[in-house]
């Protein structure tokens, strides 16, 4: 008798990641998965090299410190954190918890990916509610939401549109759903908003059974490489994924920068202050060689091209000449491409690669 994996798992593709090398390019410029243009916080680069001395240890023993730390910052209670190894490993758990055949998981049309990927890994069905104008829509969300559904996925700012849901909109969202459905708010780019009344999720997932809230250390702090993140909400919920999660969670180097990062404040604001500069230089110069940049919250800009230079032809432009960038046709967006917000040098480059595209000389 052959081999056979699960049938959910013949119905599922590899989960498709950014690209970072090109064939006979050294040093590609990659734009491609959101990473942070800044080096990490020198005191993070430290605690991870200081952390080589201990690798004959399970990293158990930074957990309690690192929770301690994370409540502290954000005003919370640390015995509802759960920390694990990025907080893709936090999606897949809430599916395989919260989750599973015969239930579905609501996600918006242009949302990310991976929520997709893993409710289907989970033998749930994924439900995809419209996004006019390409943000999270409420009344959308709650008329898709019925008595199957058990998790509602909002990435806010949402990837790769860069939107975000009010905080009050959340609430409203809250309040329509069905009240055996968890909200999970994935607050990955948080850090970087800054628009007027939103929340990541921090009040009602401390107020709330039926909120959760996700964040992560690969974005504003760097670290995506290290993979660390956590996950906020109710006693109920978070021993649940306590129960699920593998044992020994993410890796202590991990936890060690993660842990010195939290408290360098300073070089959370400089990270947030240059990407802020840099994406409102970026949106202004694509307007001006006549693309259309969707407002964004997050270290990224999603940009749709015009009839006569589709975003295909695009990618291929910019990766023939050394720099990746994410196409969006998974996302139902294939005439957009979604951009990284690099370093200064970075971004020079691929603006004037577009221009070049668009046979602009300007």
């Amino acid at each position: 008798m052959p081999i056979r994996p699960n049938p959910v798992v013949l119905d599922l593709e590899a989960y498709p990641l950014g690209e970072h090398t090109i064939p006979g390019v050294a040093r590609p410029i990659v734009l491609a998965s959101n990473e942070c243009a800044v080096r990490p916080s020198g005191r993070a680069l430290a605690a991870y090299r200081a952390e080589a001395r201990n690798l004959t240890r399970y990293p158990d023993r930074l957990v309690a410190p690192v929770t301690a730390a994370l409540a502290r910052r954000h005003g919370i209670d640390g015995s509802r954190i759960v920390l694990a190894n990025g907080s893709e490993e936090l999606i897949a758990l809430l599916c395989r918890t919260f989750a599973g055949p015969g239930t579905e998981v609501l996600l918006g049309r242009h949302g990310y990916l991976f929520f997709d990927h893993a409710a289907r890994a989970a033998g749930a069905r994924p439900v995809r509610a419209p996004m006019p104008g390409l943000a999270f829509d409420v009344d959308a969300l709650l008329a898709h939401a019925g008595p199957r559904t058990r998790l509602v996925f909002v990435a806010n700012p949402n990837n790769p549109t860069g939107s975000v849901l009010s905080a009050a909109e959340v609430v409203r969202l809250r309040e329509g759903l069905p009240g055996d459905a968890l909200l999970v708010l994935d607050a990955a780019y948080a850090e970087y908003v800054t628009a007027a009344g939103y929340d990541p999720g921090t009040r009602l997932a401390g107020t709330r059974e039926d909120v959760v809230m996700l964040r992560t250390f690969s974005k504003v702090y760097g670290l995506a490489g290290a993979r660390l993140g956590w996950a906020y909400g109710s006693a109920a919920v978070t021993s649940a994924l306590q129960r699920m999660r593998n044992p020994s969670g993410a890796s202590a180097p991990a936890l060690a920068a993660g842990l010195a990062a939290i408290d360098d404040a300073a070089h959370v604001a400089r990270v947030c202050a240059v990407n802020a500069r840099r994406r409102a230089w970026f949106a202004r110069r694509l307007a001006a060689l006549g693309l259309e940049p969707y407002p964004t919250e997050g270290n990224f800009v999603l940009i749709r091209f015009p009839a006569g230079h589709d975003a295909a032809s695009a990618h291929a432009f910019l990766k023939e000449r050394g720099i990746l960038v994410r196409p969006m046709a998974g996302y139902g967006l294939a005439d957009c491409l979604r951009i990284t917000i690099g370093t200064g040098a970075e971004m020079r480059a691929v603006t004037a690669a577009l221009a070049l595209f668009l046979g602009r000389n300007d």
